[in-house]
């Protein structure tokens, strides 16, 4: 089929971040916050499901309501919501699979074809992926190798708790998207629920 986004060669276990603080949801729990009527992450959750049999959702609490949605949950080994990649570092723990898509689980408008290519972007080198829009990086859409755990616990250990900073230590292949692609939009303010 013309076009049609290839499938990865190799298996990807995928993490849903649902562990944050919230702050600029007033403190609530964003993947639990509804959208048309469904909370944020079972969108998300829609769209990944058929692409793993490892679906896991890091979360900090409300875990008897995320676990419906994955096939692992993973929380955050300190307290006080230490940021996205304590989530990343939980997931790739567990993950059963060689590589791990990272995935904010505010990111509604995400779609089979954007998981597929950033999926398909697995590698022999074992370099992380990372989507860039207009420049910059997204780093709440990466595929990282779960090769990687060890030096990202060591920068963690070191101090660092910028998941992009982290993953611009490595060889990063950038997963371009058009400036006006609304999939790779984040819902992180009220404003965004009333689209």
């Amino acid at each position: 089929m013309p076009g049609a986004v290839p499938m990865p060669a190799a298996a990807c276990s995928i993490l849903l971040l649902a562990g944050g603080r919230g702050q600029r949801m007033g403190g609530q729990d964003k993947g639990l916050v509804s959208w048309h009527g469904t909370p944020l992450i079972a969108h998300v959750q829609a769209v990944v499901r058929p692409l793993t049999d490892d679906l896991i959702i890091s979360c900090n609490r409300n875990q008897d309501r995320y676990r419906p949605y994955a096939d692992q949950l993973v929380s955050d080994t300190e307290a006080d919501f230490p940021g996205p990649l304590a989530g990343v570092l939980a997931g790739l723990g567990v993950a059963r699979h060689p590589w791990l898509v990272v995935l904010a689980c505010d990111a509604p408008l995400i779609d089979r074809e954007l998981i597929l290519a950033l999926m398909a972007q697995t590698n022999a080198h074992n370099h992380p992926v990372m989507a860039r829009q207009a420049g910059y990086w997204q780093p709440m859409f990466s595929l990282v190798p779960c090769t990687l755990r060890n030096p990202i616990e060591q920068a963690w250990q070191q101090g660092d708790r910028s998941l992009q900073h982290v993953l611009l230590k490595h060889p990063v292949r950038a997963l371009d998207f058009a400036d006006d692609d609304r999939r790779l939009s984040n819902f992180n303010t009220p404003a965004f629920l009333e689209g």
